[in-house]
């Protein structure tokens, strides 16, 4: 390993004797919060970088004179007259500008950041702007405000998670302070499960991911939690129309340190208690989480972190029956800078979801079913920067799973029958190596390659499956057992990245990228969107890695004369091998077989994403618009032809607007139109005994399109008065939120199914059958919520 870095570092050390660096971290002065992605100028030499997740930068410069400016959306810049004749820690400290609701972006860096950087396909929501976004019920969601970008859709209200580019729900990495994410959702997808009073940063990744981050083959999305405020305490909160929720944070240590907790509850069940018999009978309808997070300063080179999420959803019919799902996390994670320009962080990340089902009105009668997930991660990463025009970066990370498929068993008269199937384990590892260079004040390049082994351990059982006409059941024809520890079966790949960026001039640019992502875990869900009961399981001898290559290019312009309006325009093409999909029939619970009801192929998805946005003035504001197709190829589906995937959305346009009426009022509203999603129609129909029997003649696969989807949301801010009567400023703020989601009452079909009366029907006479659509929300939904800081 020494002589590997050796080799890395070796040119450079020797060719950066004589030059000196200035370092430091670049934080909130009213709470001394992280910015991440703050800019750094040399204006000379019309160079720079910016802070990396922690707040912390590094430039590295010939010993001069030189103006440095360092600036963040919505905040005062700074700038320092700086004779550096040696290595110079300067940590900055930047102060919220004056009323900033006329500046909504979708972007927490520089405005110039869209054309200037070499990132391209990603997407960062200021928490800000999220909580202007109108939303379902009055509640700012992180989830439900990205699903307003471009790229990014979903098959429906109220299904879990999110779509991005043609992935499915399962192909996402869901990342909160490191530890992964196995279900965002509440309330079966109305809500996500990250609170927004502790939410700092959000950044959706739709390509060009970075070498340090795999696992998904679709994007990452990471959620960086608020460290608290270590000036002063502060609480924070917000009484809505079916939650409340709180946070309280402030400085520990005198300062050296500083903490945050966030808790939130529904209260529909509470509410409705007194007028609903199930729920006076021991029935329940909730969700509840609590965030936390603890950071501490030992020195000027040391910092520690500790940060942890629990929550769960609650849906019983009675005491004893009902089912059950939530996530736990914890990260502790330590900050070391070595010098000047080598910056390391390691991390230690414990993540778990489960879920539990339960029915049956006795002891004597029942059934309970237990499921899990669990994982262990320890990740060590490093930073090294050259100079201002050259950035490595490398590390490691270590992944150990434990799959609990089924604790499961029913009783019938007593008798208990265990269903259970046995745990699953699994380890996967990664190095990663990546360079971000700027080859002159125009162009830029980032490489990287990731290196991940996947391995499944004993004990446990291999299955070996016959071979049968591809889309039917394929049954066991061998069986092979392994002791605890021994290897199962092995998998490793390559995992190559690289970006481009080159300015046009200094209003525009065209950026390109490829990315190369490996995927272990699959989410195995055969229904119309993801439900809390999908099963996780890992890569075996029969189930072999997705893995998926991503093309991109754009072009990036700001407009305007003052420059506040940016466009840019992306085409992507993603190829995937190895795509899971299902038999006809497939039996997805509990099926010690599953492998065998499995099928896999190709996917490919390609599209065009448009994005326009606003970002000063009184009226604000984007407009998203992307051009897509996601499909399928594979054995025994669909006449083994080309089928369109479930989430498949042809046009799908985002109109977000903002606009101050006043220093008191404000308005916003949300306007969406996609393309219907596919689903398979019966082609004919069979008359069995006076009943219809659907039968689809052509073997098709998602062969009709439901209706178009649309919806306009609405909603008006009303800020709480500054000044108190006396003429003397008001310590506290609040606000108000009206709120009316789906204004017109749309019923918007989330599916169709098909219906026969009950009703015997003569011979010879005309059966009744009809085509019914379900919309889980049909009509306005009022809300207001009250806001508050002290």
């Amino acid at each position: 390993m020494r002589i590997f870095l050796l080799f890395i570092f070796l040119p450079s050390l020797a060719w950066a004797q004589n030059r000196v660096t200035i370092s430091g971290y670049i934080k909130d002065a009213a709470n001394g919060e992280a910015l991440i992605g703050a800019t750094i100028y040399i204006k000379s030499l019309s160079t720079g970088t910016t802070t990396n997740v922690y707040g912390f930068y590094s430039v590295t410069l010939d010993p001069g004179e030189y103006e440095v400016i360092y600036s963040y959306i919505g905040y005062t810049t700074q700038t320092k007259l700086l004779a550096l004749i040696t290595n110079t820690r300067i940590d900055i400290e930047l102060a919220v500008e004056g009323k900033q609701l006329e500046e909504v972006v979708v972007s927490a860096e520089s405005d110039q950041q869209g054309v200037k950087a070499l990132e391209m396909s990603t997407n960062q929501l200021d928490i800000k702007t999220i909580t202007r976004i109108p939303a379902f019920l009055g509640e700012a969601d992180v989830i439900k405000s990205l699903q307003q970008l471009p790229g990014v859709s979903t098959v429906g209200e109220g299904a879990s998670g999110f779509n991005v580019r043609g992935g499915n729900v399962g192909q996402n990495l869901i990342l909160l302070d490191e530890a992964s994410v196995y279900n965002s959702s509440h309330l079966l997808g109305f809500f996500s499960v990250f609170n927004p009073d502790a939410v700092k940063d959000t950044k959706l990744y739709k390509g060009a991911v970075p070498a340090q981050f795999g696992g998904r083959i679709a994007s990452l999305l990471d959620v960086r939690m608020k460290e608290g405020n270590n000036k002063e305490y502060e609480v924070n909160g917000g009484i809505g129309t079916i939650f409340s929720r709180a946070a309280v944070e402030g400085p520990l240590f005198n300062g050296d340190g500083s903490f945050i907790v966030a808790g939130r509850r529904s209260y529909a069940d509470v509410l409705a208690r007194p007028f609903v018999d199930l729920l006076s009978e021991g029935g329940a309808l909730n969700f509840y989480d609590l965030t936390g997070k603890a950071n501490y300063n030992i020195n000027e080179r040391n910092r520690i972190f500790l940060s942890g999420y629990t929550g769960r959803d609650q849906f019983f019919f009675d005491k004893d029956q009902g089912f059950s799902w939530g996530n736990n996390t914890g990260t502790i994670r330590w900050n070391k800078i070595f010098n000047d320009r080598l910056f390391s962080n390691f991390s230690g990340v414990f993540s778990q979801y489960d879920y539990s089902l339960q029915f049956g009105e006795n002891d004597q009668d029942n059934f309970k079913w237990q499921s899990s997930i669990r994982n262990l991660t320890f990740k060590p990463s490093f930073s090294y920067f050259i100079n201002a025009d050259n950035e490595i970066s490398f590390g490691a990370e270590a992944n150990y799973y434990s799959f609990e498929p089924a604790n499961a068993y029913g009783t019938s008269n007593g008798t208990r029958l265990d269903v259970s199937l046995p745990e699953k384990y699994n380890l996967e590892a990664a190095l990663y190596l990546g360079n971000s260079q700027r080859l002159n004040s125009n162009i830029a390049v980032e490489y990287g390659l990731r290196y991940s082994y996947f391995v499944g351990f004993g004990p446990g059982s291999q299955f070996t499956y016959n071979d049968t006409i591809p889309g039917t059941r394929r049954t066991p024809i061998a069986e092979q057992t392994f002791e605890k520890g021994s290897a199962m079966s092995t998998y490793q790949n390559f995992e190559p990245r690289f970006a481009f960026k080159a300015e046009l001039n200094d209003q525009s640019s065209v950026k390109a990228s490829y990315t190369r992502m490996v995927q272990y875990l699959h989410l195995i869900s055969n229904t119309t969107a993801s439900n809390p009961l999908d099963v996780w399981t890992p890569t075996s001898n029969n189930i072999k890695p997705e893995l998926g290559d991503q093309w991109a290019v754009g072009y990036f312009r700001n407009l305007g004369k003052e420059r506040n309006y940016e466009l840019s325009v992306e085409a992507y093409y993603r190829n995937t091998q190895n795509q899971i999909d299902y038999i006809d029939g497939a039996d997805l619970l509990i099926n010690e077989f599953l492998e065998g009801d499995l099928l896999a192929g190709r996917g490919r998805a390609y599209g065009m994403e448009f994005f326009l946005q606003r970002k000063t003035g009184r009226l604000t504001g984007w407009i998203a618009y992307t051009l897509a197709r996601t499909e399928l190829k594979v054995d025994g589906i669909n006449r083994n032809q080309w089928y369109a995937a479930r989430f498949d959305q042809t046009h799908n346009l985002k109109v977000s607007g903002f606009y101050d009426i006043n220093r008191r009022w404000s308005a916003s509203a949300n306007f969406t139109f996609v393309s219907g999603t596919p689903s398979t129609f019966p082609t004919s129909r069979y008359l069995v005994q006076g009943m219809l029997i659907p039968h689809n003649a052509n073997e098709s696969r998602n062969n009709v399109r439901l209706p178009a989807y649309h919806r306009l949301d609405i909603s008006f801010r009303l800020e709480g008065k500054t000044v108190k009567r006396n003429g003397k400023e008001r310590k506290n703020s609040d606000y108000w939120v009206f709120g009316v989601y789906n204004a017109y009452a749309r019923k918007n079909p989330f599916s169709i199914y098909f219906t026969q009366g009950d009703e015997r029907v003569a011979q010879g006479s005309p059966i009744n059958s009809e085509a019914r659509q379900l919309s889980i929300i049909g009509t306005v939904v009022p809300s207001v919520s009250y806001n508050f800081n002290f």
